[in-house]
């Protein structure tokens, strides 16, 4: 597989322009993560060590934008030894390039600002089940598998399991099989408030004074060797807390239906 070298990245596309881009793109987010919201991280510190690739950071997802930019802040921020924090945004003069997200190829083309978006480290793929609001059914593109792997050889990849910003929403079995043969370190990244705080693409603040979060958690323990896709997939959406375990609102209505039968019942005195 293709490798970076000091000019460009592993797909080719020029560190100084990326730079560029980070710091420009930086500067006009900062103010909706500390400023008109100040968003909260924690868990940076469990990053530090971690090595320059093969690193596979897993989300829940909650608009299409605004957290992988919060992601990108960040790593930034740690990157230059700010940890949990993203007071200082001088940090943007030395980002981290070598860091990668998943996204569909049809969200990444729609206008020329997620074009330039696109640039700073996207790795677009066609969904295989849902494209222009409609559901489909086609292959997996083994090139773009092929992408992501590449990515991770070369640096750190963060992806949205779920494929959706619905919360809740099944995850993917294409990213436990990813994880499976490639076996990265899969960090955990859990993420609240963003749905609040921005619009559905995350590029308009919707309401002033949220405090999003952003958890980053231990490394998942997975035994690559014997634990299956399922049982892979199964601890990804326990870890980013997307299982109706979590529920709250799932756990109600049952609880809600549950009290209904009781009142219907003929039993009942």
């Amino acid at each position: 597989m293709s490798k970076k070298n000091i000019f460009t990245d592993a797909f080719g596309h020029l560190y100084f322009l990326k730079r560029i881009i980070i710091f420009v793109l930086g500067l006009v987010s900062y103010r909706r993560f500390n400023g008109f919201n100040k968003l909260k991280i924690s868990g940076t510190e469990l990053l530090v060590d971690l090595p320059d690739s093969n690193v596979l950071f897993v989300s829940n997802h909650q608009t299409y934008f605004a957290d992988v930019a919060a992601m990108y802040h960040a790593f930034c921020a740690m990157n230059n030894g700010y940890l949990n924090t993203i007071k200082n945004p001088i940090y943007l003069l030395n980002p981290k390039v070598d860091f990668y997200y998943v996204a569909a190829e049809e969200t990444m083309n729609k206008g020329l600002m997620t074009k330039i978006f696109k640039l700073a480290g996207a790795v677009t793929v066609k969904r295989t089940w849902r494209a222009e609001g409609q559901n489909v059914n086609r292959m997996v593109d083994l090139t773009e598998v092929e992408n992501i792997m590449k990515a991770l050889d070369n640096g750190w990849v963060i992806t949205f399991p779920q494929g959706t910003t619905a919360a809740f929403a099944q995850g993917r079995k294409g990213t436990a099989k990813l994880v499976k043969n490639q076996r990265p370190i899969v960090v955990p990244i859990k993420i609240n408030g963003f749905r609040r705080a921005f619009d559905k693409k995350g590029l308009r603040v919707k309401v002033t004074g949220v405090r999003p979060t952003m958890e980053f958690k231990k490394p998942l323990d997975i035994d690559y060797d014997h634990d299956d896709a399922p049982t892979i997939l199964n601890k990804i959406m326990v870890a980013i807390e997307q299982t109706e375990d979590f529920n709250l609102l799932h756990e109600y209505d049952l609880e809600r239906k549950s009290q209904k039968e009781e009142e219907k019942s003929p039993l009942k005195l």
